[in-house]
């Protein structure tokens, strides 16, 4: 059943006070046709120290990792050993992002995604454990505790005596984070909350010592309560584990847990953050699982092209490798341009939080759904390369490819997301549009009225009412084609958003228009994407060898790989600009919804 123009409403006042703020960052600025190139332009790198100290943890996490991390054990038996979850403990993978004032290595997230990738590469069970311990986990006490929150739970989560779980999703709250139904009820002297609840689906959720929960507090201007986080330990009378380790199809060894609180009293000091701020808690905290995704799907999809690739070359069919054939030669060059463009989509999104840009949560979306879906395609292209042999268990594709089929549906489904990026980067241009469309379908506007309303969304940065073409300020003259090709592209991307608002005829039906929301979205994904694998290929092209010379020693694979990235994702970025007008949307959902009428 539709959505009623109330619930519309109340879905985007609830948005709205989500996303709010002045700043615009590089992927809402493509939604306007502007390039904001100084904020992806040159290519961040780390500075030699922290380097120095990133690459001196992946070697060690490197060698661990082929020594001890047994894949096919930890699937099996579904559970990492206590062995590996001491190893990295004594080698400090627990203790990366906690700040050195509380026993950590003040790690920034570029250097912390440079482990995650290492992980990602060789299990993704592990990486997937040490991520919620990091990234939802000590990251939302890291954010946003008070100093005394912090000196109190921080110790012990260094040295992996301790283990932190993010408790967000319920029965009916997944994907819809914002209808969290679990209750904090203020307790009559003001001095706790009592807890009522179900949480499913929690990574480290039945084995972890601090939890942080998200519950629904009463708010005297919003009857349905606000969402507030939490702190809270499993020792707390009516904290209940109803499933430890539920049995899953990949990522088998992390524990997912069921946990249940009936009449938990939680101390008020517990509380996380501002009371009624609990989603900007979440989706704070979600924004760096999402970047980590970026890394270890890069991770994953590294081995995936060594696999690939050597077997294509070892293997014969026909007599000759199956290297030599074309269409398995397309599944490696797919593999390799995406991956390419995954890693500097990755270390873009980390240098914004690094250097504490204020607006990313669009970058860290849009990189968690190109990452896991194109991880999924390399993989069952992967398989495909292996034949038969890859689809038997004693070898590890065919894990590699159930531990990949949650990244599209965990930290936010990509569906839901594609929707969430779409709708937020059109916020702004939408808004500058409304006005001046009201009034023209009103019958109320002038000659005078119209260029006051130009005049306005002219100040407001619409530069496709203003300005040309946005440059694209790379260095290397190899990629002067591809910077024009994009910078057009991007002003074609805000010269088409007026029209399919337009088309809309109201915002009831835009934001419900979910087929034109994916083709907005896939075209804001590759343009972001693209304009990584420009500044990465910029800086690979004009970065001085250790010869003197101006190219680097040995750039050809990976500069290949990024230009033939920018040709597949230019075509994609055409195509959906075509499907606006030339499309099956109405064949599609008649078919649809014939068959929902039969079921």
């Amino acid at each position: 059943m539709a959505l009623t123009a109330q619930q519309i409403a109340e879905q985007r006042k609830d948005v709205e006070e989500l996303i709010a703020g002045p700043d615009v960052g590089f992927a809402k600025a493509l939604f306007f046709g502007r390039f904001k190139g100084e904020l992806l332009f040159p290519y961040p790198t780390l500075p030699a120290d922290k380097q120095q100290a990133a690459d001196e943890m992946t070697a060690k996490v490197r060698a661990f990792a082929d020594a001890h991390i047994d894949h096919m054990k930890i699937d099996r038996d579904a559970r990492i050993p206590d062995s590996v979850v001491k190893g990295l403990a004594d080698l400090g993978a627990y203790k990366l992002t906690i700040p050195p004032e509380f026993g950590g290595l003040g790690f920034g997230q570029q250097q912390y995604l440079k482990t995650m990738e290492v992980l990602g590469g060789h299990d993704a069970s592990v990486a997937v454990f040490v991520n919620a311990h990091h990234s939802i986990g000590v990251r939302a006490l890291t954010l946003f505790g008070t100093k005394e929150q912090q000196a109190k739970w921080l110790p012990g989560l260094y040295d992996g005596t301790k283990l932190c779980a993010f408790a967000l999703t319920e029965p009916e709250a997944g994907s819809d984070a914002g209808n969290v139904q679990t209750t904090a009820t203020p307790t009559e002297d003001g001095s706790a909350y009592v807890l009522n609840g179900t949480k499913h689906y929690i990574t480290n959720g039945g084995i972890a010592h601090i939890l942080t929960v998200m519950a629904r507090t009463p708010d005297p201007k919003n009857p349905k309560g606000k969402v507030t986080a939490f702190l809270v330990t499993p020792d707390m009378p009516g904290f209940e584990v109803l499933v430890e380790r539920a049995e899953k199809c990949g990522i088998r060894g992390t524990a997912t847990g069921k946990i249940r609180f009936t009449n938990m009293r939680v101390p008020k000091e517990n509380i996380l953050g501002q009371i009624g701020r609990g989603l900007q808690t979440a989706l704070t905290v979600l924004n760096y699982g999402r970047v980590t995704f970026g890394a270890t799907c890069t991770g994953h999809a590294k081995a995936c092209i060594k696999a690939m690739t050597e077997h294509a070359k070892s293997r014969k069919q026909f007599q000759q490798p199956l290297s030599e054939f074309h269409l398995v030669q397309k599944k490696i060059a797919f593999a390799a341009a995406h991956c390419f463009a995954m890693e500097a989509a990755t270390n873009e999104c980390a240098a914004f939080i690094d250097k504490g840009a204020p607006d990313y949560m669009l970058e860290t979306a849009i990189l968690k759904v190109f990452a896991t879906e194109h991880l999924w395609t390399i993989v069952n292209d992967t398989l495909q390369v292996w034949g038969g042999k890859g689809y038997f268990s004693d070898q590890p594709i065919e894990r590699w490819m159930r531990d990949a089929r949650i990244n599209t549906i965990g930290e936010g489904a990509n569906d839901v997301l594609k929707a969430f990026i779409a709708v937020v980067g059109s916020k702004g241009p939408g808004e500058h549009l409304k006005t001046l469309r009201d009034d023209m379908l009103a019958g109320k506007w002038s000659l005078r009225k119209l260029g006051q309303s130009l005049g306005v969304v002219g100040k407001l940065a619409a530069p496709w009412l203003t300005v040309g073409t946005p440059a694209v300020p790379v260095k290397a003259f190899e990629l002067r084609d591809d910077s024009e090709v994009l910078g057009r592209l991007t002003r074609e991307f805000g010269l088409k958003l007026p029209h399919v608002f337009m088309a809309a005829k109201t915002e009831e039906n835009f934001a419900q228009a979910e087929l034109v929301h994916e083709r907005i979205a896939d075209i804001a994904i590759d343009l972001y994407v693209s304009a990584c694998v420009l500044a990465r290929l910029d800086h690979l092209l004009s970065k001085p060898a250790t010869n003197g010379t101006a190219t680097p020693a040995d750039p050809y694979a990976d500069v290949t790989a990024g230009k033939y990235f920018l040709e597949l994702a230019f075509r994609r970025i055409r195509e959906r600009f075509a499907a606006f007008d030339d499309n099956d949307d109405a064949g599609l959902l008649e078919t649809a919804k014939g068959m929902i009428a039969k079921f």
